[in-house]
């Protein structure tokens, strides 16, 4: 009899201490730190500047071309710690729209339990599941009458659809019946989006990215700082990344299965460059 009460003991305990562990959140969510995500954006190691014709662009097809215009969404951020727990920002304050024309755009500011993150993850593009909500849940930079042309063109009114990536620029190497420029410019225009479709499959280019922290520093993420995690993004890997391209084969790419192929070089375009702590 004492040997089975033992027994039901041992195993009352073990249960209460399993029972404890699983009760115990990965984080505590009422101890929330700032971290801020820097979208620099680069071009081949240069800085970022546009229309300078005087010292334009070349990419690895030996084509010289300057930028008029950059624009992207940022979403869905998670962190992993060093120990390997990951924490999702809350959706809701988890979408940026980085605009190349306005710096003060470049950072998607967050909020992040307290600890030590060696791993950043998140969205080029706006998920399917907030593409097809009811208007009212997309607010702020999702708010498609704030995002059709008047608002910066990052929404198609036709299409139903966020632009998730647009490049805008011009090539000497696009010729006069490609440029479609009622002004004479030589204007290519890129415009990626597509978020695999409402009721039936389309074109999906939602790519989510992942970057690696540990060679250039972790985020050592407290109450009493702001840790920033900078990252370069180059532009010149839109041409010259997993898949190169001619932008005088495609001076202009939208809607269309080729749009599949430049979206996969979305993921060489992130460098994890250092961490402020």
């Amino acid at each position: 009899m004492k040997k089975i009460l033992t027994i039901i003991t041992i195993t009352s305990i073990l249960f209460s201490a399993c029972k404890k562990d699983n009760a115990t959140p990965d984080f505590d969510e009422q101890n929330l730190a700032p971290l801020s995500v820097e979208f620099d954006n680069i071009v081949g190691g240069r800085t970022l500047t546009f229309d300078n014709t005087a010292v334009p662009y070349t990419n690895a097809s030996g084509e010289k071309f300057t930028i008029s215009s950059i624009q992207y969404f940022i979403s869905n951020i998670q962190v992993t710690t060093t120990g390997g727990k990951q924490f999702t920002v809350p959706q809701d304050s988890s979408y940026f729209l980085i605009k190349g024309a306005d710096r003060a755009t470049r950072f998607a500011k967050v909020k992040v339990p307290e600890g030590d993150y060696s791993k950043l993850t998140f969205v080029l593009g706006v998920d399917s599941l907030r593409s097809t909500m009811s208007v009212d849940k997309r607010v702020g930079v999702l708010d498609p009458a704030a995002g059709g042309h008047a608002g910066g063109g990052m929404y198609w009114g036709w299409n139903s659809g966020y632009i998730f990536f647009k490049l805008e620029g011009n090539s000497e190497v696009i010729t006069d019946d490609q440029q479609g420029d009622p002004t004479g410019k030589k204007t290519f225009r890129y415009h990626i989006g597509g978020f695999g479709g409402y009721s039936a499959p389309t074109i999906n280019n939602i790519k989510t990215i992942t970057v690696d922290l540990n060679n250039a520093g972790i985020a050592k993420v407290r109450k009493d700082r702001q840790s920033n995690i900078h990252l370069f993004v180059d532009l010149m890997k839109f041409f010259n990344g997993t898949n190169t391209f001619s932008i005088k084969a495609y001076p202009t790419v939208m809607f269309s299965e080729y749009s599949t192929k430049i979206s996969n070089n979305f993921k060489d375009l992130f460098t994890h460059d250092h961490t402020e702590n």
